[in-house]
């Protein structure tokens, strides 16, 4: 991607009041920006308002760094709380995995095609166990094993490797460790987990098992961010499967395991495509 092709993507939120649209959008007429894609939405029952706006960065007259500090102090007078991302400027995403492989081979594949737009310079496992599927794909794989005694060094071990690569996102591709507070606090927003079920349902171990068992109609997936409370951070992505009585625990799990792979991709995608907003315990999910 070249400078005349680049864009620049803003998330705002903020309380709805009147001439929002017409406020934000004239900042950037006024600047002579050519803006390519708007969208909002109001919450009614909360007041609040939510924008995803996109300019084409060939019209930019000064620096990034004016800009920004343009549409700071422009945003102060309405109360926004807002972020921007550049699209020349590619994340850097570090993948997180245990033992098992499937989630992890799609996000891989999914970047080798070109479907995710990020770079991907190492994987961080708790077990050697996916070292080949790493090396498959050229990516660097750190083996950092774990015990209960070992856990907070381990997990320095992780942050360390993190700000080495200067990481922007984090996905817990079936990571089977809970990571400390301290962790997701200081990673808030940018630690993409998923979970194998259609939450809140069958939390914790086995939960195929406890499908079967239950005689469910549906198996689903929910890909959410990390948060200190398990399984409950911010809904990014959910889908399910319809499933027939006759389903073993086994069958079940690999339909899991699909609905996992697809349901992980999505959230990622939307997340480095800037197509997300969180709002307390909600997120707001613009289209593509």
């Amino acid at each position: 991607m070249t400078s005349d092709t680049a864009t620049a993507i803003f998330l705002v939120q903020c309380p709805d009041q009147r001439g929002l649209v017409a406020s934000i959008s004239g900042f950037f007429f006024q600047r002579q920006f050519n803006i390519l894609g708007c969208q909002q939405y109001s919450d009614l029952l909360t007041g609040n308002y939510f924008m995803r706006i996109e300019v084409a960065l060939a019209d930019l007259r000064t620096s990034r760094r004016q800009l920004e500090e343009d549409f700071g102090t422009f945003g102060a007078e309405l109360s926004l709380n807002w972020s921007v991302h550049y699209t020349d400027e590619k994340q850097r995403v570090a993948i997180l995995v245990s033992k098992t492989s499937h989630c992890l081979y799609d996000l891989l594949l999914r970047w080798k095609e070109g479907e995710l737009d990020c770079d991907i310079p190492l994987i961080i496992s708790n077990h050697p166990d996916l070292e080949a599927v790493a090396n498959q794909f050229k990516v660097p794989f750190h083996c950092l094993p774990v015990n209960a005694e070992t856990k907070p060094q381990q997990e320095a071990q992780i942050r360390r490797l993190l700000e080495t690569h200067h990481i922007d996102l984090v996905v817990l591709a079936r990571y089977m460790q809970v990571l400390s507070s301290d962790f997701v606090q200081a990673w808030d927003g940018r630690v993409i987990n998923i979970h194998h079920a259609f939450l809140p349902a069958f939390q914790g171990a086995n939960p195929y098992q406890r499908a079967y068992e239950r005689g469910v109609k549906m198996i689903g997936a929910t890909a959410h961010y990390a948060t200190e409370d398990l399984d409950e951070g911010p809904i990014i992505e959910q889908d399910v499967q319809r499933v027939m009585h006759e389903e073993t625990p086994a069958e079940l799990k690999q339909i899991g395991r699909d609905v996992e792979r697809i349901v992980l991709s999505r959230a990622v995608q939307a997340h480095l495509e800037q197509r997300i907003i969180v709002s307390g315990r909600r997120t707001i999910i613009f289209r593509r």
